[in-house]
């Protein structure tokens, strides 16, 4: 299981989630998860505005406030490939994957820690966003 600091990845998904309902973007092709920043990249066509990083981080802190559970279930891999994008996950992933949920929010694939409540998270800020060659890269930090 990967070590992420559950805050920071459990943030990580909600900011994936909202970059696929806000841009239809698709989830993160490469992050880097720390305690204390982290980066995610995706593929897109620019840089963001100040008003979109603006609702950004409003749009993922209401999604902590809203004191969401997140939980884990477990699917067949068969069953999983039609309803998740399993690209991500090691190739020598098992017959069993395992599914993080935040609330209703976001459903995806994942083996590394997460916390049990949204609102252990704390306040989402976006530190900066840079784009180069088709690549979107933003840095967030917890406050």
């Amino acid at each position: 299981m990967k070590q992420y600091d559950p805050k920071m990845h459990s943030t990580e998904h909600i900011l994936n989630q909202t970059m696929v309902r806000m841009f239809n973007c698709g989830r993160s092709f490469s992050a880097h998860i720390e305690k204390k920043k982290s980066k995610v990249d995706y593929h897109f066509e620019r840089d963001l505005t100040e008003k979109e990083v603006f609702n950004i981080e409003s749009k993922v802190n209401e999604v902590i406030k809203s004191k969401e559970e997140v939980r884990e279930d477990f699917f067949n891999k068969e069953e999983a490939i039609k309803k998740f994008n399993l690209n991500k996950l090691p190739e020598d992933t098992g017959d069993e994957i395992r599914i993080i949920h935040i609330g209703d929010y976001d459903s995806c694939p994942c083996i590394g820690n997460h916390v049990k409540n949204t609102i252990e998270i704390g306040e989402f800020k976006i530190i900066s966003t840079n784009y180069e060659n088709g690549i979107l890269r933003i840095r967030f930090k917890l406050i």
